[in-house]
């Protein structure tokens, strides 16, 4: 009963974040000056035809109650520059730009989570010796490195100078595409990952119920990733909200330098033409996506915790 109260309480949370995202970004995007119908040939005659045809010649509160009207019933909208007339449903999903870049996000974060927690428990078990050493000089070097850093240096060693991975990686279906794409977004969140996984894992192995484990002769192993990791895993689940929305939002400056054709191209460019259709769709599409996983990572955090107090907690 805790539990559901606890998930009902942030479900509603996480709606008034998404409206607020929402509106956010819509007032935002209205705020800016001009027209995307204004061009060096158009007449304010022109403009203002095309202003009416898609209703931006109403009140801007007006058009924001009609667009949540039509998002609650799946419709975005239509693109009003880039493909014009063309739903942005179909823009987003029907091409697979969208799915593709989620798949690039998704085995980066399963790279950063399966590789970084192992790392951290390493480093923190052979605290002071020279693997430790090692690894903490690497996560350091890892998590300094901008995304766009580590793609050029992979692009130029990997790609150019040894020519085992393609250039360009628009051909995702194929596993040699995918692995400096996700590399480049997994490296900075998996040396994160270590560092808290290390931190949480020294606090957990000097506590009692550790000495009582080992005392009664358990493994190494058994004690390190059946007991000091559970509560160690708290600060790493507590990251996996922002750490999803980073990896995200990385994943569209990484697809236009490895010139992958998902969702960060369109973004952009909406962003350049004033698609304003478009950059509502993506930017909500996101926020749902992260919204959802933020969700997921608080009720994952209750469940390996049961001493929340939702009650004292508020949100």
């Amino acid at each position: 009963m805790d539990l559901l109260i606890y998930t009902i309480k942030r479900i509603g949370v996480s709606i008034g974040t998404l409206l607020l995202v929402t509106a956010i970004t819509f007032f935002l995007m209205n705020a800016i000056p001009g027209s995307p119908f204004m061009t060096e040939k158009s007449t304010p005659e022109q403009i203002a035809q095309a202003n009416a045809k898609y209703g931006l010649d109403k009140p801007l509160v007006v058009q924001f109650g009609n667009y949540l009207l039509n998002y609650l019933h799946g419709d975005m909208g239509v693109s009003l520059k880039m493909q014009e007339g063309t739903a942005v449903t179909k823009i987003l999903f029907g091409q697979g730009k969208f799915i593709l870049s989620i798949k690039l996000g998704l085995w980066a974060l399963l790279v950063a989570v399966v590789i970084g927690i192992p790392l951290g428990v390493i480093s923190a078990y052979y605290r002071g010796k020279w693997i430790d050493s090692l690894l903490r000089v690497i996560t350091t070097v890892g998590i300094a490195m901008p995304s766009f850093v580590v793609a050029t240096l992979m692009l130029f060693e990997f790609a150019v100078a040894l020519g085992w991975l393609p250039v360009q990686s628009n051909n995702l279906p194929d596993v040699a595409s995918y692995i400096m794409p996700v590399v480049t977004l997994a490296l900075a969140p998996l040396c994160r990952i270590a560092k808290l996984t290390r931190t949480s894992m020294l606090d957990s192995i000097s506590q009692d119920y550790i000495r009582t484990a080992r005392a009664k002769g358990l493994r190494t192993r058994v004690i390190l990733f059946k007991h000091a990791l559970r509560n160690s895993l708290i600060p790493v689940i507590t990251y996996l909200g922002p750490l999803t929305a980073g990896i995200i939002t990385g994943a569209l400056v990484v697809e236009q330098i490895y010139h992958i054709p998902g969702l960060g191209n369109y973004f952009v460019s909406s962003i350049l033409n004033r698609d304003y259709p478009i950059i509502m769709g993506t930017t909500v599409l996101l926020a749902v996506l992260i919204i959802f996983m933020n969700l997921l990572v608080d009720i994952a955090y209750k469940i390996v915790d049961p001493r929340i107090n939702i009650t004292k907690k508020g949100n």
